[in-house]
């Protein structure tokens, strides 16, 4: 999910029976359906409960909410961020190229093609699958991942075969 969706998201919008979650508030005004990992149901679930503890009275309708029991505001969020990177050990590549949030949602996608090229299977008919996972209108807006991730050219290097003269 964008950061912006996280934040968008109901209480209503979490169907914990169905394992899902509705974005409603997705980019271009799209909505979509993410179905969730079992644990993250379970760890959502453990959220709730002691949220309604800290607050029993909701000001908001948020699913997730700050200290102070409001939405939480990307503001703060991208803060928290920063301090969990920099606890974590995660160092900025140059100084205008820290990790942010955004990049768990690269580092997800990345992975998933890996993990598909890895595993032998049909990576362009899985990528519409992905391209809606990720609210991408159209399956060429996730290609860019492929230009991205030197790790990725090498995997599709790879499947491809030998190049001219056998090489790689």
């Amino acid at each position: 999910m964008r950061v912006g969706e996280a934040l968008g998201l109901d209480d209503g919008d979490f169907e914990a029976g169905h394992g899902t979650l509705i974005v409603r508030h997705a980019k271009f005004g799209k909505q979509r359906l993410l179905p969730l990992h079992p644990t993250t149901v379970t760890a959502l679930q453990r959220y709730q409960r002691h949220r309604g503890q800290v607050f029993p009275r909701p000001s908001s309708e948020a699913l997730l909410v700050s200290s102070s029991g409001a939405r939480l505001r990307y503001v703060n969020v991208s803060q928290t961020f920063v301090k969990l990177a920099r606890r974590a050990g995660l160092a900025a590549r140059s100084g205008g190229c820290r990790p942010r949030p955004h990049d768990l949602r690269h580092s997800f996608a990345v992975a998933t093609l890996l993990d598909w090229y890895r595993d032998g299977g049909d990576v362009a008919a899985r990528l519409p699958l992905l391209s809606a996972y990720l609210g991408h209108v159209e399956p060429a807006n996730t290609y860019w991942y492929l230009h991205a991730a030197p790790e990725l050219l090498a995997e599709a290097a790879r499947r491809l075969g030998p190049g001219p003269g056998g090489r790689q």
